[in-house]
């Protein structure tokens, strides 16, 4: 019987292979910051997304426009756990801070 070892020699996963392809064209940081722009409403939750009018991310920053002043106060206290929770998801380099406009 034949070691799965020796069938998997030379094969790069799909993500891996992604991953390589955009870094060499040097697109990986904006599609990470597409991935982490697309999971706001997953991440934050939709009562939360709904209340948001703008989000995008500038060297791993993301920026965040809510529609009420209330929404930005209620936001800032608990701006660190959704830090947390978009480390947790994506790295801890990707998304260093959370800024509301």
């Amino acid at each position: 019987m034949k070691d799965n070892k020796d069938n998997k020699a030379g094969i790069t996963p799909i993500g891996d292979a992604i991953r390589s392809l955009l870094n060499s064209y040097h697109l990986e940081s904006k599609f990470d910051e597409a991935q982490v722009i697309a999971s706001w409403e997953r991440l934050v939750g939709v009562p939360i997304a709904r209340r948001t009018r703008k989000v995008f991310m500038k060297n791993r920053v993301l920026f965040v426009e809510f529609k009420t002043a209330s929404m930005k106060n209620d936001f800032l206290l608990h701006k660190s756990k959704v830090i947390e929770l978009f480390q947790q998801e994506f790295g801890k380099g990707i998304v260093t801070d959370i800024v509301i406009i």
